[in-house]
């Protein structure tokens, strides 16, 4: 029996579950908006509150544990000095879940999971500088 355990199991042992976490929440501290099934994402949404109260502490132990559990090190810093900076007023509540509809071949309900107050720039910025560098490199080989 389950009784008072919080969190789901989503089929995969506890290692694989941690690293799943860790690898979407770098993920949304990246891209500030990601798209998941609507029971990660309100698993997530936990996680992320943890890492973000982490960064607001800001202390040189709170960094060593965020960069032990998230594994990239640009991303424990934007989370550091970007979004500790952005939350510092906020009291809980970093992030939000929206419902979209359902997954096309197995019908899972999706979710959108976005940081509040995001940045609206930053989803999606690499694939643009890509694709001017792209643009730049096919003019450059026209001309």
């Amino acid at each position: 029996m389950r009784h008072k355990k919080l969190g789901r199991r989503f089929s995969r042992d506890s290692g694989h579950r941690q690293a799943m976490f860790s690898n979407m929440a770098a993920a949304l501290i990246k891209h500030e908006q990601i798209i998941t099934t609507l029971p990660k994402a309100k698993d997530l949404k936990r996680v992320m509150d943890k890492y973000i109260t982490l960064a607001k502490r800001g202390d040189l132990n709170s960094r060593r544990i965020a960069a032990s559990r998230l594994r990239d090190d640009d991303m424990v810093k934007k989370l550091f000095d970007v979004l500790a900076d952005r939350y510092k007023d906020r009291n809980g509540g970093y992030t939000r879940v929206l419902k979209a509809g359902f997954r096309y071949g197995d019908s899972a309900p999706r979710a959108v999971i976005e940081l509040v107050d995001r940045d609206e720039s930053v989803k999606g910025r690499e694939d643009r500088e890509r694709h001017e560098a792209m643009l730049e490199e096919q003019a450059e080989a026209n001309a």
